[in-house]
């Protein structure tokens, strides 16, 4: 998943943002409210880590903006104002929660799986597919309680994939939501990293469950899928 950190303290934000690369996310960064405007209106993020207290434009007027514009866009409240009042006026402008500094940062994972989980519509952090089974919150893919040793890349790339299964992914809505603005949509990483993908997920389950739908992109096939196609 693809998130953007707006925070003018450089500190907390470059925090932040390494802490949730640690987690597996493509994180993007900015310091101020017109520049997260425009990162907004150019890239479909998952989520946003919104700071109030910004340069330039306010905080609650760039969550203004995203409610006209990309109202289906989660949006977690990073702030330092901690009222009630101050509360309540973010989450009734559209924020989906409100996460007062000094926080832990284990909490604002914890707000952040669950929504992104409710963004996907999925009732608990449990995905499976075919006898693999993926844990969101600990990021991980076990077969009869073994860990399947992905990188960080591959499991985002697969549970993107998983919360798609019912449609073809292109290649660049992946790079999109999986790699963060330094990528290179020209290096051909994305293929290497599906490429390693699809044999490891081969082997636990002997067959090839990644099909490729030319000139369109990616998609899971079940077993009875794969032997009919």
């Amino acid at each position: 998943m693809r998130i953007l950190v707006v925070e003018d303290e450089l500190d907390l934000q470059e925090a932040i943002a390494d802490g949730l690369r640690i987690d597996g996310y493509a994180v993007d960064t900015c310091d101020n409210g017109e520049d997260a405007y425009e990162l907004l209106y150019e890239v479909n993020y998952d989520l946003v880590v919104l700071d109030l207290n910004l340069p330039q434009m306010d905080g609650l007027e760039v969550l203004e903006k995203i409610r006209d514009e990309k109202p289906e866009l989660k949006v977690l409240i990073l702030s330092a104002r901690s009222s009630v009042n101050d509360k309540v006026k973010g989450l009734d402008i559209g924020g989906n929660d409100y996460l007062a500094k000094p926080f832990d940062f284990a909490e604002l994972e914890a707000r952040i799986r669950n929504l992104l989980r409710r963004k996907f519509a999925q009732e608990n952090s449990m995905l499976s597919f075919d006898v693999i089974k993926v844990n969101l919150s600990k990021r991980i893919a076990v077969v009869n309680d073994n860990e399947i040793a992905l990188t960080k890349k591959e499991f985002a790339l697969f549970e993107y994939l998983l919360l798609h299964k019912d449609r073809v992914v292109s290649q660049e809505e992946l790079i999109e939501h999986v790699w963060d603005q330094n990528a290179d949509i020209f290096s051909g990483a994305i293929r290497v990293h599906i490429a390693t993908l699809r044999k490891k997920l081969k082997a636990v389950l002997n067959y090839d469950p990644i099909g490729t739908k030319i000139g369109e992109g990616y998609f899971l096939l079940e077993k009875s899928g794969n032997e009919n196609a």
